[in-house]
């Protein structure tokens, strides 16, 4: 069973994003979707997130095209979550993570909502945050909020746009590996947007690398290779093992021809 996008066209304002993407994203991995900024990433889950609707081809998820879904069902089948908003509502943990039971709801939460919400508490280590106020928390703490919010949807996709942004290092570790384990356990279908290449090929198993709107590369961490990191993100290096890990290491960046460089004001 596959999330998968066949000829693949968005835009906005008459201005064309994506143009003829082709992929299948597979159950049981974490795919990390990579490129410079303005190559189309966030526009690409947006698009699978059914927050953009395409120009010409589909979104297809275990064979049935996302556009004759309803929302309802869209929002039980697929969990997004944005790049980090500058603003948070005034909620407690426990009331932002109740959100993602939403789509579950009659006239209101019920037993077995309760029950998940606690379960996802318990297994991301938030027992004794819950009635603190999201807007008070650190930004670790926050992402793990939301990311508990998008688990608590029991999804079986998860859309996570720069989910480690402006997180230091030691939280970054700790996200990236509750969604790892999260998958594996959960048999998900995860596609994250990242920006620090290491750590993509660290925790991916799947590489997408994207650029001007198109997909350049497609495969698996362990088949990259220097050449397309170049290419990509037209910087010269090579990748080295250390301590069992493969590691991109710059040696130079492509430098603008001088007549580009703007002048000192």
């Amino acid at each position: 069973m596959s999330l998968e996008v066949r000829g693949l066209y968005v835009g906005y304002d008459g201005s064309l994003v994506l143009q003829g993407i082709d992929a299948i994203f597979s159950e049981g991995r974490v795919n990390i979707i990579l490129g410079p900024n303005g190559s189309g990433k966030s526009t690409l889950l947006k698009t699978m997130a059914r927050v953009l609707k395409p120009k010409i081809g589909t979104v297809r998820l275990f064979n049935k095209d996302l556009q004759n879904l309803s929302l309802k069902e869209i929002a039980k089948l697929i969990a997004y979550l944005p790049q980090r908003p500058n603003h948070v509502p005034r909620m407690t943990v426990f009331e932002t993570i109740l959100l993602g039971r939403k789509p579950y709801f009659t006239f209101g939460p019920g037993n077995r909502d309760l029950e998940i919400v606690n379960s996802i508490i318990e297994e991301l280590k938030l027992k004794g945050f819950e009635n603190k106020f999201v807007d008070e928390l650190s930004g670790g703490q926050l992402q793990k909020v939301l990311l508990a919010r998008c688990l608590a949807q029991t999804p079986r996709v998860l859309l996570l746009d720069e989910p480690i942004n402006h997180l230091d290092p030691k939280n970054q570790i700790e996200i990236l590996e509750i969604i790892k384990i999260t998958t594996y356990k959960l048999n998900l279908i995860t596609l994250l947007v990242l920006h620090e290449l290491n750590l993509a090929l660290r925790y991916g198993d799947e590489l997408f690398f994207m650029k001007d709107g198109k997909l350049l590369w497609k495969g698996f961490a362990s088949e990259v290779t220097s050449e397309v990191i170049e290419m990509v993100f037209e910087v010269e290096g090579e990748l080295v093992e250390f301590s069992n890990q493969r590691l991109f290491i710059i040696n130079s960046y492509s430098t603008p021809s001088e007549e580009r460089v703007p002048k000192a004001l």
